[in-house]
């Protein structure tokens, strides 16, 4: 199943009765679906559908859809001068420059005055607005599906990037695992040596208690648990990457499990080698959930 970016853009254009429609919709991240629309003047009427529709492709992403309407031919509408009120305004102009030496009013400033030049809009019919409102849901189907598949080719380019991240991931884990300080001859080694220091620094404290105490925070010490958690948590980004879908939510979890190992990685390890692998892995597993954000 293929994996969805919450990232794409896609534009359809169409006519329609010497109309033109064009739709842009583009997708952001996003929590939840979140839709803004930009519709014209006259096409309010068709805000639930197009949610609907937008909602019913998309579980996640901030998607933003923007109808432009363009009259391209047919009937044309005669524009209206209100000739009284232009005359009317035009004296008044001509006044003001007499007695108060204003600047002559231009033609064009004239006609822009609200009341002076206006286009009426043309009378649709019912079955003209079905029919142009049937071109515009059309055009958004359109559009729509060209978005999932740009959130789809965004999604796979993706896959392969987290498929990368937990290759690296499963790399780090097992350096950690093979890394020398953890032969037990080392670690009885590292702890005879830390005993004998003690020893030697305060000659009263207890060989058998120290050795005790030493023995337990070597337990405490030990990493096999995380490592074994990594590895599980590998398994389970792999099977997820592999079967798809909406699989966001569920890699930010891993990601957030992730990230508590190598903490605990790092927290527990008594050698410098394995602390620099818990770091790196840190950073790693960073730049994975950075980009799981972008999953739907």
């Amino acid at each position: 199943m293929n994996l969805q970016s919450m990232t794409g853009f896609a534009r359809v254009a169409a006519e329609h009765d010497g109309t033109a429609i064009a739709w842009e919709v583009k997708s952001v991240n996003g929590k939840s679906v979140d839709v803004r629309l930009r519709l014209p003047q006259g096409f309010e009427r068709l805000e639930p559908a197009v949610r609907q529709a937008i909602q019913k492709r998309f579980s996640r992403g901030n998607v933003q859809a923007t109808l432009t309407v363009n009259r391209t031919g047919g009937a044309m509408v005669q524009p209206v001068i209100n000739e009284v009120f232009l005359r009317d305004v035009a004296e008044l102009a001509t006044r003001l420059v007499k007695q108060y030496g204003a600047a002559p009013a231009s033609a064009d400033g004239l006609l822009g005055l609200r009341g002076v030049f206006d286009v009426p809009e043309a009378v649709e019919t019912e079955e003209q607005r079905a029919a142009i409102d049937a071109v515009v849901m059309n055009g958004l189907e359109a559009a729509l599906a060209g978005l999932v598949e740009a959130r789809k080719a965004e999604g796979e380019a993706l896959r392969s990037l987290l498929s990368d991240h937990i290759a690296a991931i499963e790399t780090l884990t097992l350096q950690a695992e093979a890394d020398p300080s953890r032969e037990p001859a080392q670690i009885r080694q590292r702890l005879a040596e830390q005993v004998r220091l003690l020893l030697e620094a305060s000659p009263a404290l207890d060989e058998a208690r120290l050795n005790m105490e030493a023995a337990f925070l070597a337990t405490k010490a030990d990493i096999r648990e995380e490592i074994d958690r990594l590895k599980t948590h590998i398994a389970s980004g792999r099977t997820l990457l592999a079967g798809g879908g909406a699989i966001g939510r569920k890699l930010d979890f891993l990601a957030q499990e992730f990230n508590r190992e190598s903490n605990t990685l790092c927290s527990k390890s008594n050698a410098a080698a394995v602390t620099a692998v818990g770091l790196e892995l840190k950073a790693v597993v960073d730049q994975f959930r950075e980009q799981v954000q972008n999953l739907e």
